[in-house]
C-alpha cells in the first residue's frame, strides 16, 4: 500500500538529459515495494533503468505507525535510492513529479522534463480514500507517507501539551481521546501502539494529566477487525485490543467528523480532537491513460502479465494494478507480497520478451498474514490453516519486518529501539519536529 508518485500541475521544463546507451529503457514510476524490487532486478540485466519518484528515498509503510507513535525515527524506515544503486551502471534516479503519460509517443512528462521509454511501468501505489466525505478530508489525519506519520506524531504531542492547559475537564478529555477509523492491519496496530503509550509512556511524560480519562476508539464498518485474516486470528486480535483498553466499535460506520466529535450512522457521537483515517485507499495514477483501463478503486486493469490492454509497452504493478485470479475475483489484496511477486515476474518477462520467449503468467503465492497489537501480542496466519498468536507470533512479526527493511544499518537501529522499548516500556523519540527553514534558492530549483 505504498504512496510514491503524485501528479503536480507544474509546467514541464526542457527535456531532461539521460544518456542513450543503446539498451532498452525501462521507466519505472514509483519506488515503493514493486518499483524498487523491479529496478533492482533489472539493474543488473541488459536494460537501462530510470526510476522516477517524488522522494529520493524508499519508505517502509508497514512501520509508519511506529514513527507516528514515537517508537521509531523516520530515517529508520526510509532508505535513499541512490544508496541502493551505488556503483550499478545504467540505473538513473530522477526526483520529480509526474505530470502526464503520452502512450502514443512513448514518453512521460515530468516536472523536470520529458523522458522517453521503451517500457513504462506504473508502480505509483495508493493514497488515502475519504469516500467523498469533505469534512473528514479536512479534519482527519492520514498516514500514507513518512511525512504524514511525522506530522501525526507532532499533532499528537501538541494535543497532549494543549491538554495540560485546558480548564474544562470535558474539553481536556476530548483532547486526550483518539479515534481511529479502519480495522485493518494499520488501524489495529496503531490502536494497540497508542493504547500501550497510554498505559506505559504518557503518564510518565505528563504526570499532571489523568490518562485513565483517555479513550482510544477503533471504528470498523465490518463485523470484525482484520477481515483479511481467519476468524480465530481476528477474534484474538479483538481480545488483545480490549485487554489494552481500546474501545472497539464493530459494525460502526463513520459518517462525519467536524474536528470536535466523530459521528456514526447509528446516531452516536464520540468527542475527540484527533481522528486518524485508515479506512480506505485509492490508486494514484498520472493523467494520460484512457478511461477504459481503470477498474475498482481507480486501479489499472492488467492481464496476467501485468500489461495494460491496448497500450503496448505499458505495465502496472502492485497496489495500483487490478488483476483477477480464480481465488481473487475482486483483485489481489493491496499488500507488499503481491507487489514484490509481480515485480519479480515482470523482470523475468521483460527479459524473456527481449529474447523472443513466451511470457509467464502471474499467480499469487499467498505466504501468510500477520499483525501485532502490542508487546507480546500478535497474530499470524500461515497457509494450510496454520495459525498462532501471543509471544511467538509477536517474535515472528518482529523478525519478518526487520528482515524486510532496506539497509543493514536501518535493521540494526530498529532492533536496538525495539529492544530498549521492550525492557524499559518507553520510547525515546517523542520530539515535535516542526519545519521552519526555507532554502534561499528553493524557488529557483
Amino acid at each position: 500500500m505504498e504512496l510514491v508518485a503524485t501528479i503536480n500541475p507544474k509546467p514541464a521544463k526542457k527535456m531532461e538529459h539521460i544518456p542513450d546507451t543503446g539498451l532498452k529503457r525501462v521507466v519505472i514510476i514509483g519506488g515503493g515495494f514493486a518499483g524498487l524490487k523491479l529496478a533492482k532486478r533489472l539493474s543488473r540485466r541488459h536494460f537501462q533503468v530510470v526510476l522516477i519518484d517524488r522522494n529520493n528515498y524508499h519508505q517502509f509503510q508497514p512501520l509508519m505507525y511506529q514513527v507516528a507513535t514515537a517508537a521509531l525515527e523516520p530515517a529508520s524506515i526510509a532508505f535513499p535510492y541512490r544508496k541502493v544503486f551505488q556503483h550499478i551502471p545504467n540505473t538513473h534516479i530522477r526526483v520529480a513529479d509526474v505530470l502526464s503519460i503520452h502512450p502514443e509517443s512513448h514518453r512521460v512528462e515530468t516536472s523536470i522534463g520529458n523522458i522517453a521509454y521503451d517500457y513504462l511501468v506504473l508502480a505509483t501505489g495508493t493514497d488515502t480514500n475519504y469516500f467523498g466525505m469533505d469534512n473528514i478530508r479536512q479534519y482527519a489525519l492520514p498516514m500514507k507517507s513518512v511525512a504524514e506519520a511525522l506530522a501525526l506524531r507532532n499533532y499528537l504531542l501538541q494535543t497532549f501539551e494543549a491538554a495540560l492547559n485546558a480548564q474544562d475537564p470535558i474539553e481536556r478529555q476530548a483532547m486526550l481521546n483518539i479515534a481511529i477509523v479502519g480495522g485493518g492491519p494499520t488501524g489495529v496496530e496503531l490502536a494497540g501502539a497508542l493504547a500501550e503509550m497510554k498505559h506505559f509512556t504518557l503518564p510518565k511524560d505528563y504526570p499532571e494529566l489523568n490518562f485513565s480519562e483517555m479513550q482510544v476508539h477503533l471504528f470498523e464498518a465490518a463485523g470484525r477487525v482484520l477481515e483479511t485474516m481467519e476468524n480465530p486470528s481476528s477474534q484474538s486480535a479483538l481480545n488483545y485490543l480490549r485487554e489494552l483498553g481500546v474501545a472497539v466499535h464493530l459494525d460502526a460506520k463513520v459518517k462525519d467528523y467536524d474536528g470536535l466529535a466523530v459521528y456514526t450512522t447509528d446516531g452516536m457521537a464520540y468527542p475527540c480532537r484527533t481522528l486518524i483515517w485508515a479506512a480506505g485507499v485509492r490508486a494514484v495514477v498520472p493523467e494520460g491513460l484512457p478511461e477504459d483501463v481503470f477498474g475498482p478503486g481507480g486501479r489499472i486493469k492488467v492481464d496476467a502479465h501485468n500489461a495494460v490492454a491496448n497500450l503496448p509497452g505499458i505495465y502496472a504493478l502492485g497496489d495500483c494494478a487490478f488483476m483477477t485470479e480464480e481465488k481473487y475475483p475482486k483483485g489481489h489484496p493491496q499488500v507488499a507480497p503481491v507487489a514484490i511477486q509481480q515485480a519479480e515476474l515482470l523482470a523475468d518477462n521483460l527479459e524473456r520478451r527481449e529474447k523472443g520467449l513466451d511470457q509467464r503468467t502471474f499467480k499469487y503465492a499467498h505466504k501468510g498474514a500477520m499483525a501485532t497489537i502490542g508487546r507480546n501480542k500478535a497474530v499470524v496466519d500461515l497457509p494450510a490453516g496454520i495459525r498462532f498468536n501471543g509471544f511467538f507470533a509477536w517474535a515472528v512479526w518482529l523478525f519478518v519486518h526487520i528482515m524486510s527493511i532496506v539497509g543493514v544499518k536501518n535493521r540494526l537501529f530498529i532492533f536496538i529501539n525495539w529492544a530498549v522499548s521492550y525492557f524499559t516500556y518507553d520510547q525515546s523519540l517523542r520530539l515535535m519536529l516542526k519545519p521552519g527553514f526555507r532554502a534561499p534558492r528553493e524557488n529557483n530549483l
